[in-house]
């Protein structure tokens, strides 16, 4: 049964009554956010542990430098994935406060993953699939935000920089001010692990798209 305090075509009860829920399914989120796929498909498809490789991180940009694009779309569907799977099934459940929970959560265990301390990926391809899941069409313009920096600029890090920083914006020419703060959230997060790139961009350093 599915519990009123989400229903959103009647009244709503109080904090009080919802945040256990919400908590709950944060946390559920956050258990699906922090399975590290690309460290699972970089063993499965004996590449290794990416983590000690490259930048050492577990996204698809780190698994790309293993030379297997195949490893890295896939690290990309799945990251991304478990973004907009997590919203969906949250908001088909329990509606739309609910798929915002899930989303900090989903992405909150991706940066954080509790099965690998705590270190996890930049959280750029989970975003857009939560932004994806949250409206297509809020997605798909942050999606062709990363893709026109990354073409202009040859830097992924900044590509991602731009998008994240462009994605509450979306939100709000969409119409989906509810969501706004969360896009404003999720964007200083990737900011925020995005830190030792924007230092290496300031400094002329970051390492450009298809360069060794």
């Amino acid at each position: 049964m599915v519990p009123s305090v989400f229903r959103f075509w009647g009244a709503q009860p109080g904090w009080d009554a919802a945040w256990p829920w919400l908590l709950g399914i944060l946390a559920v989120a956050y258990l699906l956010g922090s399975i590290p796929f690309g460290l699972l498909v970089g063993k499965v498809m004996g590449l290794g542990d990416v983590r000690k490789i490259g930048s050492g991180n577990i996204g698809a940009t780190n698994v790309l430098r293993t030379g297997n694009k195949k490893a890295a779309l896939l690290t990309l569907l799945l990251d991304g994935g478990k973004g907009a799977v997590a919203v969906l099934v949250a908001r088909y459940l329990y509606g739309d406060t609910a798929a915002q929970a899930a989303a900090l959560g989903v992405f909150l265990g991706h940066i954080f993953p509790v099965y690998l301390g705590f270190r996890g990926g930049k959280g750029v391809a989970t975003f857009l699939g939560i932004l994806l899941a949250i409206n297509p069409f809020v997605g798909l313009a942050a999606c062709a935000t990363w893709l026109a920096t990354a073409a202009v600029f040859r830097m992924s890090s900044l590509a991602a920089l731009v998008a994240a920083l462009s994605a509450p914006l979306w939100l709000w020419v969409f119409d989906l001010t509810t969501t706004t703060g969360l896009g404003v959230v999720l964007a200083a997060l990737v900011w925020l692990r995005h830190s030792a790139n924007i230092g290496r961009i300031l400094r002329g350093k970051e390492p450009r798209i298809g360069k060794k």
